[in-house]
């Protein structure tokens, strides 16, 4: 005769399970989330006021082109463009 289950084990199978439930019910240790803003990042914040300036200038042109209303002079592109290179072409010289 073969007997299977011997022991504490076969009295109740359920028992197993329904401890598996409890214990993936109860919380581990809880952990918490660090972050640290460096130093350069805290820089970087503060300039990005100065690109919430200019988001507002571009969407100001994106506007006036789409509107019709934008004005082009072409001399004082011509003339910044020209003030522009001049300016790089002078880096790097005494």
């Amino acid at each position: 005769m073969k007997i299977n289950n011997f022991g504490p084990s076969g009295i109740n199978p359920y028992k197993k399970q329904m401890n598996k439930l409890d214990g993936a019910a109860a919380p581990t240790d809880k952990k918490t989330d660090k972050v640290e803003i460096s130093s350069a990042a805290k820089e970087m914040q503060q300039l990005s006021q100065i690109s919430a300036e200019r988001k507002a200038k571009v969407e100001e042109l994106k506007l006036q082109v789409q509107n019709g209303t934008y004005k082009m002079d072409a001399k004082e592109t011509a003339k910044s463009l020209l003030d522009f290179y001049k300016g790089n072409s002078s880096i790097g010289k005494p």
